[in-house]
């Protein structure tokens, strides 16, 4: 596969990581560097945005209010005197502050992710001998609320397709562009719901990668691993018609590899995709907030509907755990489990249960109850 894109994307990351290092303490550079081998830069930037708010919250509210202006100034020494407290402080900041113009506000998982962080941070150091205490590990976690996982039902696939092929149901503003992107498209949203692929997996899929003699085409996973996935017979249609007039289009400079363009003539974005996604699934399933990767959800569910074979889920979404597919197909599983109590018959129909569902009375016998002794 082509690595243009994505090697665009970790250039533009590494750009933004290193620019963020700048505002930091000198010692969350060593950290970075220290665990590059093993995380990609996309991580490493989350964590540097996550200790920038630690640090910020310390020298304003925290312990540090009144001795540092300048989280630069912070050192390793004063974090290692820092109590347990002063982190549980700081998840009950984290869940709403306003920091300059910025309004902010973390739910569980983004609280749990920003304590990871500040875990990882203080192991590190432990581990070279730099700090003495790692407070952070005897946080307990955020409590973690599963979610709905919403998605779409056969009907609601059906008129979501339909919806972007003929448009009928768009205002007068979105067909103006419906013309021109409507193959398009219905090849995106084939694509999710035939493959199960993930929103960054199909953006930066290029023209090479898709093999119509196969039925295949290559994907680069989270991680940066390539992947090989298969397409059925309505997605190679709907890739076909969209190849046709893909052809035809001359593309901006530095996008000729790209499968998708926007209108623009350039590689469609993230964003592009998740716009699309909820303008055609407003009108397909008006009740439901549908975006990406609630279609690939769907996909999920209806593979292990028809399989019941978690493991070939997880192979096809890229699951690198099966825990974690089994964690999102768990209602599933209890349908099914359910199914399995309603099925197994441990008696054939016994003539003594009545219509009221319980059991007749045995008649009694004319002759007496032997008993020991008698």
């Amino acid at each position: 596969m082509d690595e243009n894109y994505y090697e665009l994307k970790h250039k533009q990351y590494l750009t933004k990581l290193r620019e963020l290092l700048k505002q930091l303490p000198p010692y969350c550079g060593e950290f970075m560097r220290g665990i590059e081998n093993n995380t990609s830069v996309l991580t490493r930037y989350g964590y540097a945005v996550d200790l920038r708010t630690f640090f910020q919250f310390l020298v304003s509210d925290g312990a540090f209010a009144g001795l540092n202006s300048d989280i630069r100034s912070i050192t390793l020494e004063q974090l290692d005197a820092l109590k347990i407290v002063d982190f549980e402080l700081f998840i009950e900041y984290v869940t709403y502050y306003i920091h300059g113009d910025k309004e902010t506000i973390n739910k569980e998982r983004a609280k749990a992710r920003k304590l990871a962080t500040l875990r990882s941070f203080y192991k590190y150091f432990y581990k070279k001998g730099m700090l003495n205490n790692t407070p952070p590990a005897l946080v307990d976690l955020p409590k973690i609320h599963q979610k709905n996982i919403i998605r779409l039902e056969p009907d609601e696939i059906a008129r979501l397709l339909d919806t972007a092929q003929d448009g009928g149901s768009l205002s007068a503003g979105q067909k103006k562009y419906h013309q021109y992107t409507r193959l398009r498209d219905v090849a995106i949203l084939t694509l999710f719901l035939g493959t199960g692929i993930r929103i960054s997996e199909l953006v930066g899929v290029n023209l090479e990668d898709v093999n119509f003699m196969a039925d295949e085409f290559c994907i680069t996973r989270k991680g940066g691993n390539q992947d090989i996935l298969a397409f059925g017979a309505e997605t190679r249609s709907a890739l076909l018609n969209y190849m046709k007039e893909r052809e035809a289009i001359t593309s901006l400079p530095g996008h000729e590899a790209a499968l998708f363009l926007s209108i623009q003539r350039k590689r469609i974005s993230v964003r592009a995709v998740e716009n699309l996604v909820k303008k055609y699934a407003a009108l397909a399933a008006p009740l439901k907030t549908i975006t990406p990767h609630k279609l690939r959800s769907t996909y999920g569910t209806m593979l292990y509907r028809e399989t019941g074979d978690i493991y070939l889920v997880a192979d096809v979404l890229g699951h690198k755990d099966v825990n974690t597919t089994r964690k999102h197909y768990a209602a599933i599983s209890e349908d099914r489990r359910r199914l399995a109590a309603k099925v197994i018959k441990l008696r054939e129909d016994d003539e003594r249960i009545t219509n009221s569902g319980q059991p007749e009375k045995p008649e009694k016998s004319e002759q007496p109850c032997q008993t020991d002794g008698a």
